[in-house]
């Protein structure tokens, strides 16, 4: 997945030797992850640790499991990031961790903010707590080269950027306790590197969109409701600006992170270019076909990030470019939830309901109808179109370049 290797080379290398622990992998980005590196046929063999909480499900792993060649480099183990008995054993037989596990929506956080700290700090902990075990382990002669550790973090923890972008050196600002439980777990990580010479990477993404995202995002919901010609509940004005990455880029930059990053680097992910919810709203709309009037304002959530921006100067000088761009992306997003009707359905299904009413069912009964863009269409993705970005900051892209939460 990666574009261009810096001339020092890997710092680790993929292939028939190297087994991969990728915990929270049956979730929307880490599944993706997966299905990569496995479809590459490489020889990566790779171990899934995954709760399956309501955002996991082994069915993001199917084309896996129905590939024998990839199967047979597979492994799925159900179980919490959290729980060192079963953490130790798996990072004891890893090469490197990947950590996409997370508690990964603001506005669950918001609703019960625990759960988010026992993945995103406690979790994070354990996980450190096995590979320090493992260089103990390598500094006895017991194994060869310890693990490497990579941390799946997230734009948000910068807080809102009213103006300009953040670099890797911007303060940490989070403003949720999503954000604010990511931001916790990438300090740990950091501790463990200065204070036992970890081998530690993290990455901090933008918001991303794609296949097999849960439809409590802003695009799979909008996009099902849609389908269903039920409303959209867009949050305040809408004017809320968002540098949108396709998943499949997000997990190519982890990937490259993963084999070229500096021992401690910290790696801005970013998108193609900011978008406001309104722009994405009036894409979607247009590729369904469905009428703006389905769009209802709504009361904000509490401490709404006004807009995320990152600087990319960073990832792509270690030789990364998106290859996706928005329009794209959000084509092949569309298609992809048009063609797999019974898997958004049973993300819907269970305790949705609930969560829907709890979150939305006040909001809607106060909502209002928004005026439509006054902007005429422009090519076939309309609006969003004529008010697109150009290449991720920091560097162009090869070809087409991407555009969450």
């Amino acid at each position: 997945m990666s574009t261009g290797e810096p001339s020092g080379g890997p710092v680790l290398r993929l292939g028939p030797e190297t087994h991969l622990l990728v915990t929270g992998g049956a979730g929307f980005i880490g599944s993706c992850f997966v299905r990569e590196v496995l479809a590459r046929r490489d020889g990566t063999r790779i171990t899934v640790l995954d709760k399956l909480t309501y955002a996991g499900s082994e069915e993001n792993l199917a084309p896996v499991r129905a590939d024998p060649e990839q199967a047979a480099r597979f492994r799925f183990v159900r179980g919490d990031i959290a729980d060192p008995e079963a953490v130790r054993p798996l990072v004891a037989e890893a090469d490197a961790v990947l950590n996409f596990a997370a508690e990964s929506h603001v506005d669950r956080s918001i609703l019960d903010p625990e759960a988010f700290l026992r993945t995103g700090v406690i979790g994070v902990h354990v996980l450190l707590e096995a590979c320090r075990g493992e260089y103990e382990r390598a500094a006895a002669g017991e194994r060869g080269r310890p693990p490497r550790f990579l941390q799946v973090s997230t734009d948000e923890v910068y807080g809102s950027i009213e103006v300009g972008v953040a670099t890797e050196e911007t303060p940490l600002a989070p403003r949720s306790p999503y954000a604010a439980a990511k931001a916790a777990g990438e300090l740990l990580v950091r501790a463990y590197h200065v204070t036992y010479g970890l081998d530690v990477v993290i990455t901090r993404g933008a918001n991303t969109y794609g296949p097999y995202q849960h439809p409590e995002k802003l695009i799979p919901l909008f996009l099902t409701n849609a389908l269903e010609s039920e409303p959209l509940p867009l949050y305040g004005d809408g004017l809320q600006r968002r540098d949108w990455l396709y998943v499949t880029d997000h997990a190519g930059a982890i990937e490259h992170v993963l084999r070229f990053g500096e021992p401690g680097g910290i790696y801005n992910l970013p998108g193609s270019g900011e978008r406001t919810n309104r722009e994405v709203v009036a894409a979607l709309l247009d590729l369904l076909e469905r009428p703006w009037s389905l769009v209802r304002s709504v009361p904000d959530r509490p401490g709404h990030d006004r807009r995320y921006a990152m600087d990319g100067a960073r990832l792509a000088a270690l030789g990364w470019r998106n290859r996706v761009s928005f329009e794209e992306g959000l084509r092949r997003t569309v298609d992809w939830f048009r063609a797999n009707e019974a898997w958004w359905r049973a993300m819907r299904s269970g305790d949705w309901a609930a969560y829907y009413e709890r979150q939305y069912g006040a909001r809607l009964a106060a909502g209002r109808p928004v005026e439509p863009p006054v902007e005429e269409p422009v090519g076939p993705m309309g609006r969003a179109k004529a008010a697109g970005g150009s290449g991720p900051r920091g560097g162009s892209a090869e070809g087409d370049v991407p555009g969450g939460r």
